[in-house]
């Protein structure tokens, strides 16, 4: 598996990520997740949408919380057309209550704890912690990736103002 250093920090920690890197006008690689009943999930299932992706670490933790509230309040005036998804390593269950608890109703929440389907195939996998770090993708509804955002450091929130800026772009 392709390692890649130099790319993210934990608290100035450098860490290292596994997977494919993958890059603004590739063809979105495809992945199986799950939702939040277990049910298996993969790219093609949003066919025809355009998707915003949030990988985080877990959204048991202060800053993905506050990403993940800022994303769901965005969905909500974004269409039909758009899908907002947080994909994490966290288990569906607890995904599930967290959305439960919080009021998160506009994002979908999505587990990769299961073969870091995800994490490897667009190369955000944390190497040492087995999270995903924070990243943001767009892809466009012909299953192009128009976007990529990494965040450098893990601990530390996206620019959102330029992901929404980027969606508006993409269309």
């Amino acid at each position: 598996m392709d390692e890649h250093t130099g790319i993210i920090t934990s608290h100035g920690n450098p860490l290292t990520l596994l997977g494919t890197t993958v890059s603004v006008g590739d063809t979105a690689p495809d992945f199986t997740v799950l939702d939040n009943d277990l049910k298996p999930v993969s790219l093609g299932d949003f066919e025809g949408k355009t998707l915003v992706i949030a990988s985080v670490p877990s959204i048991d933790t202060a800053v993905c919380a506050m990403e993940t509230h800022k994303f769901n309040a965005e969905a909500g005036n974004l269409g039909d057309d758009v899908k907002v998804l947080t994909i994490s390593m966290d288990l569906p269950f607890a995904q599930k209550r967290y959305c439960a608890a919080e009021g998160i109703d506009n994002v979908i929440t999505l587990s990769d704890h299961r073969d870091a389907s995800f994490g490897t195939a667009y190369g955000v996998l944390i190497k040492e912690l087995r999270l995903l770090a924070r990243f943001v993708f767009i892809v466009d509804k012909t299953g192009v990736i128009r976007y990529k955002q990494i965040v450098e450091e893990v601990s530390t929130e996206p620019d959102y103002e330029d992901v929404l800026r980027a969606l508006k772009e993409a269309g």
